[in-house]
């Protein structure tokens, strides 16, 4: 007897032979046990897969508040000022978390702006000017001081070069000697200068108009033009307003002047930064009007409400997953409606650590008189215990007026560190950089037994009244912090003071020293000459090396240089790791990883530093920990897939060995169909013999 195919699920074709026997029904219902066996399994399987998925919802949901806390760990979103103008047309401000509360009276009487030169008039643009020899202009920058000005002439006016403006040079050809080509070939230096053209429709009308790129006295302009240029392009741009002025100021370089508070102050544009700690003002007009600086309690307001949604969210997603069905326990209901992760104890891990989390005093806020959520009126609600969608049990609420209470006693910092990961020291020229997750909460004593320095470099040589720089003596091979470059000094006749101007703005302004954040101060004093570093510590150095101004300015053989050293100290009575003026917390202690920036003179004890990292801290952290490759959501995961693949092997096994049970049954039924059918037979043929034979012998009688 055959079978089609081996499989339970399908179905099984054989019949009776002659017997009459069902054996299908009979293999069937022999079969149906085993069936139930395997139906079990499944439904067992299907069950895990709806963990893992659900856990994967879960892991969903965590990353969600996880992402949502990121704005609240960090102390800004609390320590955060708002600035208020009174007249928004005269200026804007905005304040940032160094700012202190109070009230300041704003009179702009002069509005910053930017110098613009022009040019006579050229009747065609695109013709050449001059003969094309190859010329080249070096403008400078610095401040026009002193003598008189009219009709954009200057007379008896002195030009001090800007320490912080590098100068930059374009060279005009064959190729480019018309206004076109000048204007082109001056915007593609991009070293500070604007060129456009203008037409004032006089009879030569189009004029090359050179506008700085930045406003202020500073950035007035100075052309020179090298020795041995086109005459007639020196006769055209050559400038300088102690001097030769073939150009034509249209509107002078000036900084904005106003008053805070009846205090004077200048500002070289119009955006007026820590003139008030903190403050940032943008000028629009000239006017008087009021700036309101407070602490921002809308924004703390919200950041507070902002962490109760983004946890009552998280809330109601585990909520859905464990969702218990109490009509379904009902004897006799149909209904379950139950969440796929009811009675879970990774579930119940995940939602019990968190609530301990936010049911806890906060560690580290020794001295705040806020410790706890319910210090700012944010606590658990009780709710009415349905499990609908109403009820509100477990979920966080903030007391309003509890938490203007604490807004209201100023306890901004304490306010941030009860949130956000902030270290608070006592001494004002300590600040607090930054931690690490491995950086313990708790109170900290600071020492400082050395003080960062900067690498200085001071002169062999003692300046003249007058140093002349030419093509001889113009070029200085410098290294500031490990980089080493050669710059060019403009030519021209220096004072000391002057000197020491324009050697720090060629210093400054190189590329190569800009991209690696590297700076110096120049200064001299009785003519000689110092390079510092504006960077502290032991990457902190100042080098001349050759070229041929090294004579000039810093005389004959190497000049005396001293290196920056690192800070050196204590956090917690533990030896720091200093570098610049940064002390980092020792690994492996309880500090490790909380850096904090030591400024002032003091040596010895510089007081202490709280350290906390807030709720939303803690929270982030310890979400981290559930949802790493080796946290709970994972290990469940792992788990459940491996009781998967368990179950799947289970099922593979009970296939098989239902097949061969089928296949056994059907065997021994079709022998039995088989014996029965020939039984059958033997029967019907005995039936039939013997009754024949009775028949003819009746007849003979």
């Amino acid at each position: 007897m055959a079978t089609t195919g081996t499989s339970t699920t399908g179905s099984i074709s054989s019949p009776g032979i002659g017997s009459g026997l069902d054996v299908n029904a009979l293999v069937t219902s022999l079969m149906q046990p085993a069936s139930q066996k395997l139906s079990l399994l499944k439904a067992q399987e299907a069950s895990y897969q709806t963990k893992v998925s659900a856990l994967g919802s879960l892991q969903s949901a965590l990353s969600s508040f996880q992402s949502s806390l990121s704005s609240l760990s960090s102390a800004s979103s609390f320590l955060q000022m708002s600035a208020t103008a009174g007249d928004a047309t005269l200026l804007t401000s905005s304040a940032d978390t160094t700012a202190k509360a109070g009230s300041y009276t704003i009179n702009t009487t002069q509005l910053a702006q930017a110098q613009s030169l022009t040019t006579n008039g050229v009747s065609d643009p695109a013709a050449s000017i001059g003969s094309g020899t190859s010329t080249t202009l070096t403008f400078s920058f610095g401040t026009i001081s002193g003598g008189t000005l009219a009709n954009g002439t200057y007379t008896g006016a002195s030009f001090s070069p800007n320490a912080s403006q590098a100068p930059f040079s374009v060279t005009i050809t064959n190729q480019n000697n018309s206004l076109q080509g000048i204007r082109d070939a001056i915007n593609a230096a991009n070293g500070g200068v604007t060129a456009t053209i203008v037409n004032d429709g006089s009879s030569t009308p189009n004029r090359l108009v050179l506008t700085s790129t930045q406003t202020g006295q500073t950035m007035s302009m100075k052309v020179d033009v090298a020795a041995g240029g086109d005459a007639a392009l020196t006769s055209m741009l050559a400038y300088d307003p102690a001097g030769t002025q073939n150009m034509t100021q249209t509107a002078a370089g000036q900084n904005a002047n106003l008053t805070i508070n009846g205090l004077a102050v200048t500002s070289t544009t119009n955006t007026v930064k820590n003139a008030v700690q903190g403050l940032s003002m943008t000028l629009l007009k000239t006017g008087t009007t009021t700036v309101s600086v407070n602490n921002n309690s809308d924004g703390v307001t919200k950041a507070v409400n902002d962490f109760v949604s983004a946890y009552n969210t998280l809330h109601a997603a585990i909520g859905k997953l464990t969702y218990f069905d109490k009509s379904g326990a009902t004897k006799g209901s149909t209904s379950n409606n139950n969440g796929p992760l009811i009675g879970d104890t990774t579930t119940q891990l995940i939602e019990t650590r968190i609530q301990q989390i936010l049911n806890a005093k906060l560690p580290g806020v020794s001295g705040s008189t806020l410790t706890s959520l319910a210090d700012i009126g944010v606590s658990f609600q009780a709710g009415d215990g349905s499990g609908s969608a109403t009820d509100t049990s477990g979920q966080l609420a903030v007391d309003t007026s509890k938490l203007q209470k604490a807004i209201a006693s100023g306890g901004f910092a304490q306010l941030a560190s009860l949130l956000a990961t902030n270290g608070t020291p006592s001494d004002s020229l300590i600040t607090y950089q930054g931690s690490t997750s491995a950086t313990q909460p708790g109170q900290y004593d600071v020492t400082v037994s050395r003080l960062a320095t900067q690498g200085t470099l001071t002169s062999n040589a003692t300046l003249g009244a007058n140093t002349v720089i030419n093509g001889t003596n113009n070029t200085l091979t410098v290294q500031v912090d490990g980089t080493s470059t050669t710059i060019t000094i403009p030519n021209g006749t220096y004072t000391p003071d002057k000197m020491a101007a324009a050697l720090q703005a060629a210093i400054n302004g190189n590329s190569q020293f800009v991209s690696n954040g590297s700076s110096v101060t120049v200064k001299q004093n009785g003519g000689v000459l110092s390079v510092t570093s504006n960077r502290y510590g032991s990457a902190s150095n100042v080098r001349v090396t050759s070229g041929s101004a090294m004579t000039t300015l810093f005389g004959a053989g190497v000049s005396p240089s001293t290196d920056g050293v690192d800070v050196a100290g204590t956090i917690g009575g533990i030896v720091a790791t200093g570098s610049g003026q940064s002390l980092t917390g020792a690994p492996g202690s309880t500090t490790e990883g909380l850096k904090i920036q030591v400024t002032g003179t003091n040596l010895g004890n510089r007081g202490t530093i709280n350290f906390s990292q807030g709720y939303a801290t803690l929270l982030t952290n310890q979400i981290g920990d559930f949802l790493s490759t080796k946290g709970a959501i994972s290990t469940a995961t792992t788990n459940l897939n491996a009781s998967i693949a368990q179950v799947q092997q289970q099922e593979t096994d009970w296939q098989s060995q239902m097949t061969q049970m089928q296949n056994r049954y059907l065997a021994q039924f079709t022998a039995l169909d088989t014996t029965m059918s020939k039984l059958q037979n033997t029967s019907d043929y005995l039936k039939q013999v013997l009754g024949g034979s009775s028949s003819s012998s009746s007849s003979s009688k």
